[in-house]
């Protein structure tokens, strides 16, 4: 079996069950080694293959071509282990429930969250139409902005394409945002770029906390083609939907 760990590509003899049902396996990634390629890649910004690259040249410094190739291998297990990391953070590690929507992200931590970082007493009341109300403590603002410089082109084979946490996270989810896509009017303009024909997005949308600039879970989309009105209307309910969550 080829074990891939931080401290390079080793080849080591393993016995496995006999099992009927047994499944074998010819390679493994240590804890340490997917630990450790994640915090390269989030710091350092190293690619998977440049990542392993380097374990090919710790493992055989002169023959390094010669090193078992798990190159594709890496980049699936790491996007298996991040997710499963994702999901023990926010408490999901051990439970059988599904996550919904947003929960994989956290919000602003310095805004007031009622019944999360403050405190309500049991006399006050959130509700606006009351006049005693202090809801306006607890008031938060937001901004909308967008990044024209994030394009992303179509995939070669979209069927390949696995989402592991479409909706859970800060993105909205695909199919709620082509289905509004697909239901709101909106005006569209004739471009003179012929190269958003071979881009999935052009870009892409978002709100964030006003005063601290953190991102708001659930509210953040994909630019088709520019900056449209359709495209923020979804980042905005979602918006809404949070400002009266907690009330």
């Amino acid at each position: 079996m080829v074990i891939i760990d931080k401290s390079g590509v080793h080849r080591l003899e393993i016995r496995c069950c006999d099992c009927p049902n047994a499944l074998s396996r010819k390679t493994a990634f240590t804890f340490r080694v997917l630990d450790d390629f994640l915090l390269d890649n989030l710091e350092c910004g190293t690619s998977a293959m440049n990542y392993y690259s380097k374990l090919r040249r710790m493992t055989s410094s002169m023959f390094p071509h010669l090193v078992p190739d798990r190159y594709r291998e890496l980049m699936r297990v790491a996007r298996q282990w991040r997710q499963l990391k994702t999901m023990k953070w926010h408490g999901f590690g051990h439970r059988s429930d599904i996550p919904s929507t947003g929960e994989l992200a956290l919000f602003c931590p310095a805004c007031p969250q009622p019944g999360i970082n403050v405190l309500v007493a049991g006399d006050e009341s959130l509700d606006d139409d009351d006049k005693n109300s202090p809801s306006w403590k607890y008031t938060r603002s937001f901004v909308m902005d967008g990044n024209f410089k994030a394009e992303h082109l179509h995939p070669i084979k979209p069927f390949d394409e696995v989402w592991l946490s479409d909706g859970l996270g800060f993105m909205v989810g695909k199919d709620r945002y082509k289905m509004h896509l697909a239901e709101a009017a909106d005006m569209v303009e004739k471009s003179s770029c012929n190269n958003h024909r071979a881009l999935e997005s052009t870009g892409i949308g978002g709100v964030a906390c006003a005063r601290h600039g953190c991102f708001v879970p659930h509210a953040m989309v994909d630019f088709k083609k520019g900056e449209r009105r359709v495209t923020s209307a979804i980042p905005h309910s979602r918006v809404d939907h949070a400002s009266h969550a907690d009330k």
